[in-house]
């Protein structure tokens, strides 16, 4: 009876330590209703305070870019926060420069509305949308990598530049209970204007990869958002050089098929580097493009061939390739998208060949 009385208490103090930090969060959370002041009054919304600026603008269809969905690892989702966020988090510091700081910049997803907050939204956000599609086709582009073909719903058309990228957001699946969304670069021409091809690469644990390549099916509903970002053409050199690796082929595929379907005048030669034969893909697309196009060349190389890919092409780290074919700076400009130590270890290459930063152009994916 002594032990089970104690149990009875213990059982009852836990209880009502976890009834008391309950009504202590709703206690000191609510922060009750908040206005966000736009633009110095351009727009004004009525908001119940308690989530962070990102989440609480998206729910007002207001989308501001965000590759890592709001974890505080890319870094993008920065706007001018004039009044009430109170003091910089050590998440922000490493990704704001002193300059930024002394504007009030602030990463949107570490700032949570608590009171009346004044902002600076770009005016381009403004023109930002959620779209609703349909799965119109999956396929096994590598043993890791899918391609996903939407055909827009709702809006039924879509404007973008080449090059960039859009937000897709989950549904709930097994333990996962909430909606996220990651950033995937377009692959598919702007002329397409009906559909959105995506280039998803599974990451190991990924929320949003493992729901795209473990849940979602031909026929399903999602909801896009975009598009975002400025790793687009400027076009202001006679010769482009392209580098990927992995899924940052995506956003390269769209400028290559942008700029011949224009009829845009430059010379393109495309560095994609892989692993090993197994993980390369839309080779004989482009191995078609080279044929048909003159201005345009395409080298994938391989870091680790294996003897059963009887690979004749180029061999050795991407950069090494580079190197070896790239043998200055003039008139050329740089577009690069990869992981962020193969993007840091070709900036280096061009950056020795004498290319200067303002024509070194590039998307990281961490």
């Amino acid at each position: 009876m002594e032990i089970l009385s104690a149990i009875i208490g213990i059982s009852s103090i836990t209880v009502g330590l976890a009834v008391l930090i309950i009504i202590a969060e709703k206690t000191l959370n609510d922060y009750g209703e908040c206005e966000i002041d736009i633009n110095e009054g351009q727009e004004s919304l009525k908001v119940t305070g308690g989530s962070m600026v990102l989440s609480t603008l998206s729910n007002n269809k207001i989308f501001v870019p965000s590759a890592c969905g709001g974890k505080a690892t890319c870094g993008l989702c920065k706007l001018v926060i004039r009044e009430g966020a109170g003091p910089i988090l050590p998440t922000e510091e490493p990704y704001l420069s002193p300059d930024e700081i002394q504007k009030g910049v602030r990463l949107c997803c570490q700032v949570k509305v608590k009171r009346n907050l004044k902002l600076m939204i770009p005016e381009e956000l403004f023109n930002i949308k959620e779209f609703k599609a349909r799965v119109e086709k999956i396929e096994d582009l590598t043993h890791d990598i899918k391609g996903v073909r939407f055909k827009l719903i709702d809006p039924n058309q879509i404007k973008f530049k080449a090059g960039q990228y859009m937000q897709l957001h989950t549904k709930p699946y097994n333990k996962v209970k909430d909606t996220v969304y990651r950033a995937y670069s377009i692959s598919s021409s702007p002329s397409d204007e009906g559909y959105l091809e995506l280039i998803i690469r599974l990451v190991p644990g990924g929320i949003c990869t493992t729901y795209v390549h473990e849940h979602l099916k031909e026929g399903d509903e999602v909801t896009l958002s975009g598009p975002y970002g400025d790793f687009y053409l400027r076009g202001n050199c006679n010769e482009l050089v392209f580098v990927a690796g992995g899924s940052g082929l995506a956003p390269i595929r769209s400028l290559v098929l942008d700029i011949l379907e224009k009829k845009i005048n430059k010379r393109m030669v495309f560095f994609f580097g892989a692993l090993s034969k197994k993980d390369l893909y839309y080779v004989e697309e482009f191995r078609e493009i080279e044929a048909k196009h003159e201005n345009f060349k395409f080298i994938p190389a391989l870091s680790k061939p294996v003897p059963e890919d009887e690979w004749k092409g180029e061999t050795g780290l991407i950069t090494d390739v580079l190197a070896k074919h790239i043998p200055d700076a003039s008139s050329k400009e740089a577009y690069l998208c990869g992981s962020p130590g193969m993007i840091n270890a070709c900036i280096k290459v061009f950056e020795d060949k004498g290319f200067k930063e303002e024509v070194i152009f590039y998307d990281k994916f961490s």
